[in-house]
């Protein structure tokens, strides 16, 4: 038996039905169920690959949330929102179009985000999963129904196979094999699911692909995530495998964490025979989560203790003697420092170290020199590392979002002040201002490096720029950073606390700035939550002191908070399709 809607008191009113218009111009349908004895409280609905919103409604009814909004969305290519079916450019995507739903919901019902909870079913828990990990908003809790780590697939090789045809043929699309009476033993509720025509069965294969990629990293970094987590499993899921859901569960860093397991369930939990189950627990949890209070994880010592200080530590120590991975990593040192001669990009880094400005502008050139063909060749696959792509995609981030935040600050009719406190040649920078014409915006690009100044002033003549100047800096002097003159408007950290593990010096520099920016200016700031080669780099690679190139990797939480405590809130994030590197904008709140 399950508990009946209609039971039910009217606590909320019936769905208004809207939309809200996405960054890429997406018109995306959305309901709304507003309680009769509104609070500042609010419940955000994900629904599973192929479905809609509308499939929410008797969860959200049996729900009995009183007080509580509920919203509940239909993803692109899904439902009533645009788009063909079941395809979105990635899953970086369809991540961002939660961020800026919830940023909606936010903003346009008045709603804090700090009185949240989000759940996602299927494939949208690890779209929800990631966004919780890549973009740490301070929800209270989620809920993560049946995720989707990992499809079952049933074809031998279905991964590979996937991306050769992804290759070959681009976009292309395949038929869900799974069938209603797969997913709940309810016939009513197998019914309705075939009756409805805004089900579609098409998924697209880059989805697909993305979202076992994705998955995995949100696995194996699952003790990133901090947010209290109830996970829901079916013990007849012929859909998802529920290993890799206890795997996830395992590692996860919540302090307040649960997972139910429902024997003889199907996949589609919310609709099975004892459905009310289910309900319950849903029900008890986000009553908890809104009735206690707020307890954020501070992570302002993570430096000296915690997650991702245990994986500094232990790469910061040598590897076993005779493991797989030590010589793994002793053969392509090797083979780095004996064709260093033919690649421009490994001749530079070993000479000015991986991680200098002077590398990193090679980087962003994205163009294979070196000695011989063969050195050219070595070149382009040095230059194709995912990491340098998503250093690439940093750079494109980085010069959006400076540029649209010069755009908002230049409707003042000042003229807009920019500092870079180690900007390396700044090449970004300088291709920023290249589109503003010089009495629009003004730059001062620091650095420690005269090599990289140098380059810098070679470059901004090139491109007839008038309005930078470039000087010697340190970084983490707060009295120079505190005292700069002209006030900047807007200050640039880009790619420099990723390379120090210590939050003190962090701190330093951002209090520093937050006493020279102008009232209500921004800081632009980059941060690297995670990196698939961290201990390759650790174990092969130098860094601009001609040490081993050791970084300790910053949670988006840790360095949200950083920037908080300097007296900064972020206002927006960006972040690359392999979640490597994030730049956010932070808005100065102290005057």
């Amino acid at each position: 038996m399950h508990c009946s809607a209609t039971a039910l008191p009217a606590i909320l009113a019936q769905p208004a039905e809207r939309t809200f218009v996405t960054s890429d111009h997406a018109e995306l349908f959305y309901r709304h169920w507003e309680p009769t004895t509104p609070q500042s409280r609010a419940l955000l609905l994900f629904h599973r690959g192929h479905e809609h919103s509308g499939r929410f409604a008797e969860l959200v009814e049996s729900l009995g949330l009183e007080g509580v909004h509920v919203f509940a969305w239909d993803a692109r290519g899904h439902g009533r929102s645009p788009g063909e079916r079941g395809y979105a450019e990635s899953v970086g995507r369809m991540v961002r179009d939660v961020e800026e739903f919830v940023r909606h919901v936010s903003t346009h019902h008045d709603l804090p985000v700090e009185q949240m909870v989000v759940l996602g079913h299927s494939v949208a828990a690890v779209t929800v999963a990631t966004w919780v990990h890549d973009y740490a908003p301070p929800i209270r809790a989620m809920v993560l129904a049946t995720p989707a780590f990992r499809v079952r697939l049933y074809v031998p090789m279905a991964i590979p196979g996937l991306r050769t045809i992804q290759a070959i043929r681009g976009k292309t699309f395949i038929k869900s094999y799974v069938r209603s009476k797969l997913l709940t033993h309810d016939p009513q509720q197998a019914a309705a699911y075939d009756a409805d025509p805004l089900i579609s069965r098409s998924i697209a294969t880059n989805v697909l692909l993305d979202l076992h990629d994705t998955s995995t990293r949100i696995m194996e970094d699952a003790g990133a995530i901090t947010t209290p987590a109830l996970l829901l499993t079916a013990g007849r899921d012929w859909v998802v495998n529920n290993a890799a859901t206890d795997r996830f569960f395992q590692r996860l860093g919540s302090r307040q964490k649960q997972l139910h397991a429902y024997p003889g369930f199907g996949h589609a939990i919310f609709h099975e025979t004892d459905r009310h189950l289910t309900i319950a627990a849903v029900r008890q949890f986000i009553d908890s989560a809104f009735r206690l209070p707020s307890e954020a994880v501070s992570l302002l010592d993570a430096d000296r203790h915690g997650y991702t200080r245990s994986e500094y530590d232990r790469l910061c120590a040598p590897a076993p003697p005779l493991s797989l991975g030590r010589l793994a990593f002793a053969a392509q040192r090797a083979f780095l420092k004996t064709i260093r001669r033919l690649s421009q990009g490994v001749r530079l880094g070993w000479r000015t170290g991986f991680d200098s400005g002077q590398s990193l502008d090679h980087i962003y050139q994205n163009r294979a020199t070196g000695l011989t063909p063969l050195g050219r060749m070595i070149d382009r696959i040095y230059l194709s590392a995912i990491g340098w792509r998503g250093i690439r995609i940093r750079k494109a981030n980085l010069e959006r979002l400076l540029g649209e935040t010069i755009e908002l600050l230049s409707r003042s009719n000042k003229p807009v002040r920019v500092v870079d406190i180690a900007s390396g040649p700044g090449r970004y920078v300088l291709d920023v201002l290249a589109k503003f014409a010089p009495g629009e915006v003004s730059a001062l690009l620091r650095d420690h490096s005269a090599e990289a100044r140098a380059a810098g002033a070679r470059m901004a003549q090139e491109k007839g720029l008038t309005n930078v100047t470039f000087e010697d800096g340190d970084a983490f002097d707060f009295d120079s950073l505190a005292h700069l003159s002209p006030r900047p408007d807007v200050a640039i950290v880009s790619g420099l606390f990723e390379l120090f593990p210590d939050n003190d010096k962090v701190l330093t520099a951002l209090r520093g700035l937050a006493e020279s920016i102008s009232n209500d200016g921004r800081l632009i700031y980059t941060n690297q939550p995670w990196h698939p080669q961290i201990e390759m780099i650790a174990r092969v690679l130098i860094n601009r002191d001609g040490k081993p190139w050791i970084m300790r990797r910053r949670t988006t939480a840790e360095m949200d908070q950083l920037v908080r405590a300097a007296g900064f809130e972020k206002t927006d994030m960006a972040i690359d399709r392999y979640g490597i590197f994030t730049v956010s904008v932070a808005r100065k709140t102290h005057q």
